[in-house]
């Protein structure tokens, strides 16, 4: 009798593993296609892309290595995070902690600049193209790290204003309120008290944004044309010709492009587990 009762409940657990592993796999097997591709000529791409002869061996990946100027782009991409993260993550992090502690005369004020920073997370990237463009050319900052660097730090102030937001609305302000009464400034309150407290939430905003940067692709090929200023994420594109497209080595250069982010994002998994949880529990 106590066999049967307990019976039922082990379906769910299956169901929920059989559900995981299907996930898994649908997630797996484009980027295990890739790698199979990445070793195979284009005339077995375009003929039997299925099949699993690997004609063009390490072939295409010379190839890439040979078109790609990896340090440059490595580089200038590693650059734009880190200088949009520095930025970025300080401005955010003071406009956040603003609204999460500063007192104003109507509650519908704070709530509604809220919303406004919020709005950022409404918005496809798609749609500022062209009013971007447009400023940048005024500005005249073509082919610039700044035409990247500004639309970057803009575009990541929504979903970092979120996090931040509703991590210090959960920190208690009887332990800041403590330390001020103890003499403590408002910049040391920050340096000392919160920001080692929120090192979470820094880390998965590190992670989040560098990965964007990372990937970015509508506004580098919109604003950037210089060779010399390019981004991992444009490297596929020189593998396109007027007339032709060499599949086998932008594959190739695709696959060199997205392992140091996994290996990247792999090792800070931790961190993005530990921020997206931070303030969850109150107390």
């Amino acid at each position: 009798m106590n066999e049967l009762a307990r019976k039922p409940k082990r379906w769910p657990k299956i169901v929920s593993r059989t559900f995981l592993i299907l996930v898994t796999i649908l997630l797996v097997f484009p980027f295990f296609w890739m790698m199979l591709l990445s070793f195979k000529s284009d005339t077995q791409i375009l003929n039997n892309p299925f099949s699993l002869v690997l004609d063009a061996g390490f072939s295409n990946y010379v190839r890439a290595m040979q078109v790609l100027d990896l340090k440059i782009l490595f580089g200038n991409t590693m650059f734009l995070a880190a200088t949009t993260q520095a930025v970025g993550l300080i401005i955010t992090f003071m406009s956040s902690y603003c609204l999460s502690r500063m007192v104003f005369r109507h509650q519908r004020i704070r709530d509604g600049l809220y919303l406004f920073f919020l709005l950022g997370l409404t918005i496809p990237s798609y749609i500022l193209l062209f009013p971007i463009y447009r400023m940048v050319v005024a500005m005249h900052l073509q082919n610039t790290y700044l035409s990247l660097i500004l639309p970057l730090i803009a575009t990541s102030i929504a979903f970092n204003t979120l996090l931040f937001v509703g991590f210090l609305r959960d920190f208690p302000s009887e332990v800041e309120e403590a330390a001020i009464i103890d003499g403590c400034g408002l910049f040391s309150l920050c340096a000392r008290i919160v920001i080692p407290v929120i090192k979470p939430v820094f880390a998965t905003l590190l992670v989040f944004n560098v990965v964007y940067v990372w990937n970015e692709y509508p506004l580098s090929v919109t604003l950037i044309s210089d060779i010399n200023k390019m981004t991992v994420s444009l490297g596929a594109s020189m593998f396109r010709g007027t007339y032709s497209m060499d599949y086998s080595g932008m594959i190739a250069a695709a696959v060199l492009i997205i392992l140091p982010q996994l290996v990247f994002y792999a090792f800070f998994q931790r961190f993005i587990i530990e921020g997206m949880t931070a303030g969850a529990v109150k107390g």
